[in-house]
This record gives structure tokens, C-alpha cells and sequence, in this order.
């Protein structure tokens, strides 16, 4: 795909990945296409220089190279694509797989936990329940004579 179709990978609405950043290798699939498994190279790889990008502020490739460091190996992300028998719809399932990747990775971290206490009346009601509950089992068992 030539790079004039495509200004670049857009993650989100602050980042834009440029085409020139990405880049591409096929090989051959082991998912669906019967026969043409063997002959075409269907599975696409993208790969991006998560270390080396331009598009990034330095906030954002700590986070990234931080969030992601399981999937990111030499400061370069990889995503596989190998679902579908078209090379073509494997190269637009990577990009997509890259784009909620790295969304998911900028994505701020939610807020902690504030710590809480239950209510009296729930401890209450808790207990109450713990109680009705011990009696009615000491009701089954058989008297002790």
C-alpha cells in the first residue's frame, strides 16, 4: 500500500502513526485457505519502532515502552495477523490490532481504590443473617439425648 493512500495509522486523536514508521513482513499462514496455504504468503507482521518514533512525546513512549514491556522486545513492537485467508484483510486486522494495542497502553491509569468501610446496619444485617443461618443447621442436626 503506498503511503500516499495512507497519511498514517491513527491510534487515537492525539497520535497518528506515520507509514514511514511502519513496517511490513509476510510469511506463510497456517490458518484457513486449504491448499493456497502453501503457496501464498497471507500472514502479515507489523512492525513499529516503539523506541525510535518520531510521533511519540517522551510521556508516551515511557508509558508505552513501560505498559507493553511483555510484547516489546529490543524497543520494537510486533503484531501478527494470520485469521484471514487475503493477505489483504490480514494487513488491515494488524493495523487494527497495533491501534487498540497502543490505545490501550496510552490510556491513562484509572484512579486507585479508595479504601471504604461497610455501613453498620450492612454489618448488622450480615451478622443477623450468619445467625439465622447457624440456627436453622443446628435445627437439622439430631438431639443430643
Amino acid at each position: 500500500m503506498p503511503a500516499a493512500h495512507r497519511p498514517g495509522l491513527r491510534v487515537d486523536s492525539r497520535l497518528t502513526i506515520p507509514e514511514a514508521e511502519l513496517t511490513w513482513r509476510f510469511s506463510r499462514s497456517s490458518g484457513p485457505g486449504g491448499q493456497g496455504v502453501n503457496t501464498t504468503d497471507s500472514r502479515a507482521e507489523l512492525v513499529w519502532d516503539v523506541a525510535g518514533s518520531g510521533a511519540l512525546t517522551p510521556v508516551q513512549r515511557e508509558r508505552l515502552l513501560e505498559r507493553l514491556s511483555g510484547r516489546v522486545v529490543d524497543g520494537v513492537l510486533t503484531v501478527t495477523a494470520s485469521e484471514h485467508r487475503a493477505q489483504l484483510h490480514n494487513r488491515n486486522a494488524a493495523r487494527a490490532r497495533l491501534a487498540a494495542v497502543v490505545a490501550e497502553a496510552l490510556r491513562p491509569p484509572s484512579p486507585s481504590r479508595r479504601p471504604t468501610r461497610p455501613s453498620r446496619g450492612s454489618e448488622e444485617r450480615r451478622l443477623k443473617a450468619k445467625k439465622r443461618r447457624t440456627d436453622v443447621k443446628r435445627l437439622r442436626r439430631p438431639p443430643d439425648d
